[in-house]
């Protein structure tokens, strides 16, 4: 019994360790950059929403210097998560998440400043009019500077033949009112404050600047995967009258939350859940999550979903019961041969006990034949005490477990048989005269009267 409880209680706290373990608290890594940009507020609104509603999944920021140090982060092993740029080179070992927001390109040119005795520059009104000017781009990664070559090499314009210089984000602004380039481009989401102020800056007495169509965009997202083709509405950018003042084509690319292919599909999944179901609280508070989107299941997409995230989208995703059923059953399965095992045991160490309680039932058996044939009261008397010990030892047995309950019934049979066969042979020498008794005792002893 108590090699049984043991084998019990092993398995019931190795199941219970097992949820316990499966239940805890995870925190991730995830890698975001660069410092007071977009992406490591967003990280950072999701990272206290979570530590606020004590959920299942954690996180923990690691800040770097933009996307492409935090895919070098990834592909690693040093981070669980990275936001990175579409059109970017993409780890191999990243998988897709969810899709953190879309970028579009604005390229457009300034209105021009009339200064007196000055002769005005040619207007520029389409990209293939960029050849030899100046192009400024806003923000410092090179990402943005290979985004402008890919839109000139589209329109037949060597880069090589434009001059192009680098602004740092929060100077766009002020770069645009210094007339530092002919043309600017900036890459960020359509309510982009950066881009929104730049493009101000660039609207001189009451003259709104040309924004340049990239009516090229389709094919561009055929040749360069990354790219989407996109459009910017009308008043996108505010202003009166409208910035643009008609809707204009353009590409877009995403920044994406990726994962290590190895991760966990189980912790993927959790993350995901936890991700869409907070979304909205964090909105609240930092309106950007607004654009956080599931990733794209197809076969051919251009960064692979990860599994996890590809079970929670197609409403897939397993609960603890899928995921631990076969444990469980064949948990229950060794119960069950441990309490087989355990009761075999058991009756082996009983083994002795229950061969010697046989023997004294044959012993019984016995006596009992020996006490129809007795010419002694005294045998008799011996005979029944003998019988007492026989009847002690065999109800220990029983509370031993070494005798079950049919073979205590039928050793109590054969006990009352025998007290029986006892008072009945008393009865019968009380009634025989004195030497009747020892002619019987000596006829059975010699065989002679």
């Amino acid at each position: 019994m108590f090699i049984t409880l043991a084998g019990v209680l092993a398995i019931v706290g190795s199941l219970a360790g097992g949820y316990y373990f499966a239940s805890r608290p995870v925190t991730l890594r995830i890698a975001v950059g660069p410092a007071n940009s977009d992406d490591v507020k967003v990280v950072q609104a999701l990272t206290q929403a979570f530590n606020q509603t004590h959920s299942h999944i954690r996180l923990r920021p690691l800040q770097t210097d933009g996307p492409t140090a935090s895919g070098d982060l990834l592909a690693d092993s040093k981070t669980d998560l990275a936001i990175i740029r579409g059109d970017l080179d993409v780890p191999k070992t990243a998988q897709a998440v969810a899709t953190l927001r879309k970028n579009v390109a604005v390229l457009w040119v300034p209105a021009p400043v009339k200064v007196k005795g000055k002769k005005a520059a040619p207007k520029i009104t389409k990209i293939a009019q960029l050849a030899g000017r100046r192009i400024g781009v806003v923000g410092r990664t090179p990402a943005n500077v290979n985004l402008l070559k890919v839109i000139l090499q589209q329109y037949g314009v060597d880069p090589s033949k434009v001059e192009i210089v680098q602004f740092p984000a929060p100077e766009a602004a002020d770069a645009v009112r210094s007339q530092k380039a002919d043309a600017y481009i900036a890459a960020g989401p359509l309510n982009s404050k950066i881009t929104a102020e730049a493009i101000a800056a660039s609207t001189h007495d009451g003259v709104t600047p040309t924004f340049l169509a990239i009516d090229s965009a389709e094919a561009i997202a055929q040749n360069h995967p990354a790219y989407e083709a996109a459009e910017i509405p009308a008043g996108a950018f505010g202003g009166s009258p409208d910035r643009p003042d008609d809707e204009i084509k353009t590409i877009s690319f995403s920044h994406h939350i990726v994962a290590r292919k190895d991760l966990s599909e189980t912790t993927v999944a959790a993350f995901t859940r936890q991700l869409f179901a907070i979304r909205q609280s964090v909105m609240s508070e930092f309106p950007l999550a607004a654009k956080i989107e599931t990733p794209d299941t197809d076969k051919d997409a251009a960064i692979p979903v990860h599994p996890g995230a590809a079970a929670f989208v197609d409403g897939e995703e397993k609960s603890f019961l899928d995921r631990y059923s076969d444990y469980i059953w064949w948990g229950l399965m060794l119960l069950s041969a441990t309490g087989s095992a355990g009761a075999w045991f058991a009756g082996y160490l009983k083994k002795d006990e229950r061969n010697n309680n046989s023997s004294l039932r044959e012993r019984l058996l016995d006596m009992l034949a020996a006490a129809r044939r007795s010419d002694s009261i005294e045998e008799l008397d011996t005979m029944q005490a003998e019988a007492d010990t026989i009847l002690r030892d065999t109800l220990i047995s029983f509370e031993h477990g070494a005798v079950e309950e049919g073979a205590l019934t039928a050793f109590n049979i054969a006990l009352e048989q025998f007290h029986n066969a006892v008072a009945d042979r008393k009865a019968l020498l009380i009634s025989m005269p004195q030497n009747l008794q020892r002619a019987g005792a000596q006829f059975r002893a010699t065989g002679t009267l």
